[in-house]
């Protein structure tokens, strides 16, 4: 088993937030020659499934920088995966570096602001630094980052990697979660990039389940959520730090990969929230606890951290509770890759 220290893992945090300042700069100063060069786009799967040349130069800086300070770690990056056929889950149990150099591209195409670059490390494939930068949220951009250790932490810079820092969750404790979760919750999911229009396609299963959570209770034959309302960024990775940080309530997904979440898992266990499938297991008793999404497995439900509440209930049953009732009004999805 490869154990790295505080200290290590600092050093990686602090790498890893300089490399995405230097990404994030690259950025910005892509999006400013827009105005003089028209932005050249690659379609992937479909038009909702967009590369740039932005994308590509994001990965080689991020790529470069890290493998020059750590050799022998290994580097998994959304678009030189994408580049080939091989769809497995590559990642094994030593030093590992999972990257998507820009998450939320077709917003970055569109000048919307929700565009993260997403860096973790894992050690034994599991989550253990992330950092997230959002280049065009406030004036030197966003940056949100853990070390998942006792002695680390999860943290919010609103003035870019150089700035002040805010632990996460913003509120401390956290509050309890809604006593009749999901009404009261705020939801954020994603429409995905699978557009096949059928009645059993994941498009369909989603639509589905996002007006099951907005309905108001009774209403579809029982599945009424009544959350407050539901939130579509156009990026997972932000859908993720936006439970980590309190801001969300929910986050409801599937249909991306691990680069798309690594990060943002790192630092939302950091903060005490969980992350498990958004499908039930089929083997899964009432009075089982319910185990942690497999990092690959493509589907993903995240619940925010919080404090004990009036019932005495420990943080965890209540977000096993409002696990089980989410999945009582969503709709099992469809997401597969070669084993």
């Amino acid at each position: 088993m490869t154990e790295f220290s505080i200290v290590e893992l600092r050093k990686l945090h602090d790498v890893a937030c300089n490399v995405a300042r230097i990404a994030g700069n690259y950025l910005r100063e892509d999006q400013l020659r827009r105005r003089k060069v028209a932005l050249t786009t690659r379609e992937k799967l479909n038009s909702v499934d967009l590369v740039t040349a932005a994308d590509e130069g994001v990965e080689k800086i991020i790529k470069d920088s890290i493998l020059k300070e750590y050799p022998d770690h290994a580097f998994i990056g959304e678009e030189s995966y994408s580049a080939g056929q091989e769809k497995r889950f590559l990642l094994k149990d030593g030093p590992t570096w999972i990257v998507d150099p820009i998450d939320g591209t077709v917003n970055m195409v569109h000048m919307f602001p929700m565009t993260a670059i997403s860096i973790g490390f894992c050690l034994e494939s599991i989550p253990t630094v992330g950092v997230v930068f959002a280049p065009f949220l406030g004036g030197q951009g966003t940056l949100y980052s853990a070390i998942r250790h006792p002695e680390g932490g999860a943290w919010l810079s609103e003035f870019g990697p150089d700035g002040p820092s805010t632990p996460l969750p913003l509120t401390s404790p956290p509050p309890p979660l809604p006593a009749d979760a999901p009404k009261g919750c705020l939801f954020f999911g994603e429409y995905g990039k699978d557009r096949r229009d059928s009645p059993q396609s994941n498009l369909t299963k989603k639509a589905a389940n996002f007006v099951n959570m907005a309905t108001e209770i009774g209403g579809r034959g029982g599945k009424g959520g009544m959350v407050h309302g539901i939130r579509s960024l156009g990026s997972s990775t932000m859908d993720m730090v936006y439970v980590a940080s309190g801001q969300g309530d929910i986050m409801f997904e599937a249909g991306c990969w691990e680069w798309d979440v690594c990060a943002g898992i790192a630092i939302l266990l950091q903060t005490g929230g969980i992350v498990v499938d958004s499908n039930p297991p089929t083997d899964l008793k009432d009075s089982d606890p319910i185990p942690m999404a497999n990092l690959g497995g493509r589907r993903y439900l995240a619940i925010r951290a919080c404090s004990e509440d009036v019932n005495g209930r420990s943080p965890r049953a209540q977000q096993e509770a409002l696990v089980r009732e989410v999945w009582k009004r969503t709709e099992r999805l469809d997401y597969q890759r070669p084993v």
